[in-house]
């Protein structure tokens, strides 16, 4: 099973428009929950959903200032390397399907701590 916890930086596309967007996952076992932020007038979001193997659905609910909900579908793959994924969204087959794409960010500080500090200390310390 494919474990997508951490930052990821994504697009999605709506009339052959991009909305850039930054996530944070959570994994519990095959449980995913966490939030994502809209780079457009949406905002933000909280997504609960599931990985199984490599496959991916989560539903992402805005909470607008009215408290308002509102949900979108996502269903998608993630690569063998971890670090990618795409697919289709919609609005619950309302609108029909459009596509998606994110890829992990490079966040991960303690991994490049770990390289610098064993490429910088001499072998005999």
């Amino acid at each position: 099973m494919a474990n997508i916890s951490g930052t990821w930086l994504g697009t999605y596309w709506q009339q052959e428009n991009p909305t850039r967007f930054e996530a944070t996952f959570v994994q519990n076992g095959n449980t995913i929950f966490g939030n994502i932020l809209d780079d457009g007038g949406l905002g933000e979001a909280t997504v609960q959903g599931e990985v199984i193997g490599r496959k991916i659905r989560f539903v992402k609910t805005y909470v607008d200032a009215n408290k308002k909900l509102a949900s979108v579908n996502y269903n998608g793959t993630i690569a063998e390397d971890e670090n990618s994924m795409s697919g289709k969204w919609d609005f619950f087959g309302r609108f029909g399907f459009e596509s998606w794409e994110a890829q992990r960010s490079n966040q991960n500080l303690e991994s490049e701590l770990n390289k610098y500090i064993k490429n910088k200390v001499p072998v005999g310390v």
